[in-house]
């Protein structure tokens, strides 16, 4: 095939319906990539309705939203301005567990390993060898930087001991879907401002071929992403993917949302507050406080779970509570023939986790590595789907494990979370981390050992047994290592900024 049959084969015209975090996050790096290319452009077009809100539940991200930020260009301090962004190291896990627990899911680890030996199989054998062994999380430099509301950023040039972790942000989602739009469309993206009430396939191919407006305005597109929300108008409206239903792993179906009044401190951190029947979600931005609560209509009414998140504001409710449903899941595909499902038209899993922007970054990632001509090769859509399947399943079960774990009996709610049956997979990675401290990863691309051995801890699976390799380092060597690792820690926190302080800057 010559190279002029090839560049005829190329996609020429993008279609994304739907904005929103979603479509805008998918436009701003087509736009980057194909939409003014020298020799080969592709019309990149998107089209969203005024009359559809945006879900905006998720404001907190994992720290990969770094590396999706600078492959577009963004400007730093640019970014956290237009978006009134604060900085995250991690959750904080309240009354999850048990009433009265608290711990932290932090964006590090809990130093080096030893001898080729992960950290916290030594710290498993310190704790059985000396009484009152402090708490892991003092080998966090993130969880010890939030706990005291600091922030400063690790240097990733030259990394010491204590420059060991990462950091994602809190932002207002509508904010940055703007700014990414101001992005996408001044690098060639058309925006089309319509309600698609009709799709167009081909009669053979079922392929989608256009989508009608409720204008009469016709749309044509090789490539259709669908960022449509959860109605997944093309995925599942036109091509019947199907839906893999995760309610009986996860239980919670409904959601209320309110931003409050900002309180003084600016905290580091996003907190999880566990309640009778789910859980409430707290934000902080610049500018106000993101709260939610996530719980199951089926252990609680509306109306007490409006009760419960009022009660749980730290400041003054500045709107009334928003209602969300949802039904836990996934596509079975999201691509399928030439349309892509992008956010939560390819699925949902709650947003105990911040995962909802990451599983955007992975889909948009990979359809650009696997980004297709206009046949849409059906191999390259199994790829797509064999990973994104994955990465939704690894999230699923990390979530799930939040819940699985409670020793709480205080509602029914925990009771059938307690007793409920789990994937496999999950069973196997909380039986093995019992048993031997040991972390199965599932997912390479998902949560690292650090995050379930933070989880699995701060939920009380404490292991039976450590590495018995660790007993081959001298213990006294050990010991030493982690009181000199704690003090340096400690230490460089205490000459660390107050978090509201770095977000301000010097000359506020």
């Amino acid at each position: 095939m010559s190279s002029n049959d090839m560049q005829g084969d190329a996609i020429r015209r993008i279609v994304i319906v739907g904005g929103g975090t979603a479509g805008w996050m998918t436009a701003a790096p087509l736009a980057q990539r194909l939409a003014r290319h020298p020799t080969q452009p592709c019309e990149v077009m998107l089209v969203e309705s005024p009359e559809i809100g945006t879900i905006g539940v998720g404001e907190a991200t994992l720290p990969t939203i770094r590396a999706y930020n600078d492959a577009l260009g963004l400007d730093h301090a640019d970014f956290i301005a237009k978006t009134q962004a604060s900085f995250k190291l991690g959750i904080e896990f309240k009354d999850w567990g048990h009433i009265g627990n608290r711990f932290f899911h932090a964006f590090g680890d809990f130093g080096p390993p030893l001898a080729g030996i992960s950290a916290h199989q030594h710290w498993l054998r310190l704790a059985q060898a000396f009484n009152h062994m402090p708490d892991l999380e003092n080998w966090s430099m993130p969880s010890v930087m939030a706990r005291h509301g600091k922030f400063l950023p690790p240097n990733e040039q030259t990394p010491g001991l204590t420059d060991a972790y990462s950091y994602g942000f809190h932002f207002d989602a509508s904010l940055y879907a703007r700014y990414l739009r101001d992005y996408a469309v001044a690098r060639g993206v058309e925006r089309v401002e319509g309600m698609v009430v009709d799709v167009e396939q081909h009669p053979q191919s079922g392929f989608v071929t256009a989508v009608k407006l409720r204008d009469g305005r016709r749309l044509e597109g090789d490539l259709f992403i669908d960022c449509s929300g959860f109605r997944g108008l093309l995925i599942e409206g036109a091509l019947k993917a199907g839906y893999e239903d995760w309610s009986a792993y996860l239980p919670c179906n409904s959601a209320l949302a309110v931003p409050c009044a900002s309180v003084p401190q600016l905290t580091p951190f996003t907190r999880s507050t566990a309640k009778a029947a789910g859980w409430l979600w707290r934000i902080p931005l610049q500018h106000r406080t993101g709260n939610g609560h996530v719980y199951s209509n089926g252990f609680t009414s509306d109306e007490q779970a409006r009760q419960v998140l009022l009660d749980g504001l730290d400041g003054e409710a500045l709107d009334e509570p928003r209602q969300l449903r949802f039904v836990t899941g996934r596509r079975r595909k999201s691509w399928v023939k030439n349309v892509v499902a992008i956010g939560l038209s390819a699925g949902f899993v709650e947003p105990l986790e911040s995962t909802s922007i990451n599983l955007i970054e992975t889909a948009v990632g990979k359809l650009l590595e696997l980004f297709p001509d206009r046949a849409c090769r059906p191999e390259l859509a199994d790829e797509f789907n064999r990973v994104m399947g994955g990465r939704y399943e690894s999230v699923r079960d990390f979530i799930v494990l939040h819940y699985k774990l409670t020793k709480r009996d205080d509602s029914d709610f925990w009771r059938y979370c307690a007793g409920m049956a789990i994937p496999d997979s999950l069973r196997h990675q909380i039986e093995l981390f019992r048993e031997t401290g040991r972390v199965a990863i599932v997912d390479r691309g998902g949560f690292a050992e650090p995050s379930f051995v933070a989880m699995m801890m701060g939920l009380g699976a404490a292991p039976k047994r450590y590495d018995p390799l660790a007993d081959r380092v001298d213990i006294r060597a050990v010991h030493g290592h982690f009181a000199g690792l704690r003090d340096m820690i400690a230490q460089a926190v205490t000459r660390m900024p107050d978090h509201g302080a770095y977000v301000a800057g010097p000359d506020k």
